[in-house]
């Protein structure tokens, strides 16, 4: 089986992971609808790749709450950071009852060995799940525009680290909603949570920020 992140615990408001450097516990935030007028779904940098290939599994098309669960990092019970540790895309509020690696293009699960996974590159320190629309619109962007919306020089004041929300789409409403991805950049992966009758329940983006 390939790599799978401990999401039920990780997605749980108020668990608290520890390692030598301190201890992380876990806070969830709305960070507003994400529009997908298609029903495809993209996990992306989008500063930086936003043409990148949406997942194979689709979704209904419409509003779908987001949520960023964010980890305060404690020394000695004093919060002295906050990291998003995962964005997750709400399609169904059922009972998640298992995970499966969110795929896309011609990407095969069967190829990845135990310690492996498939995930986006990470080159601008930020990340999204998005409809091909919003990013096919972003990718007409010049690069101060870019920068203007979503590398403000006042970042706007949030509990969430990175937090930006635009509409990219005006005749369809489709948005780009940005978050720091954890520490950084990096690869990210994205995982599928299928309730008991196989329904999707949501997407989510582990930013791998609490130790396992």
């Amino acid at each position: 089986m390939p790599y799978t992140p401990d999401l039920d615990r990780l997605l749980t408001p108020g668990a608290r992971f520890t390692d030598a450097h301190g201890a992380y516990l876990m806070e969830v935030h709305p960070v507003g609808d994400i529009v997908l007028p298609t029903g495809q779904v993209v996990g992306c940098d989008p500063l930086v790749r936003p043409e990148a290939e949406p997942f194979t599994v689709t979704v209904p098309p419409g509003r779908h709450p987001a949520r960023a669960w964010v980890a305060a990092v404690l020394r000695e019970d004093a919060e002295v950071d906050r990291r998003v540790a995962a964005l997750e895309l709400v399609i169904s509020e059922a009972p998640t009852v298992r995970w499966e690696p969110a795929v896309a293009g011609d990407q095969d699960v069967a190829a990845l060995g135990p310690d492996d996974y498939f995930g986006y590159g990470v080159d601008a320190g930020a990340g999204t799940l998005a409809d091909p629309t919003a990013l096919a619109a972003l990718e007409s962007w010049d690069e101060d525009r870019v920068e203007e919306v979503f590398i403000p020089a006042e970042p706007p004041a949030s509990q969430v680290p990175g937090l930006i929300t635009a509409v990219l789409d005006e005749s369809t409403g489709a948005n780009v909603v940005t978050v720091t991805t954890g520490w950084g950049d990096g690869c990210y992966g994205t995982w599928i949570g299928r309730a008991a009758d196989g329904s999707v329940t949501s997407f989510v983006t582990d930013f791998m920020v609490v130790p396992e």
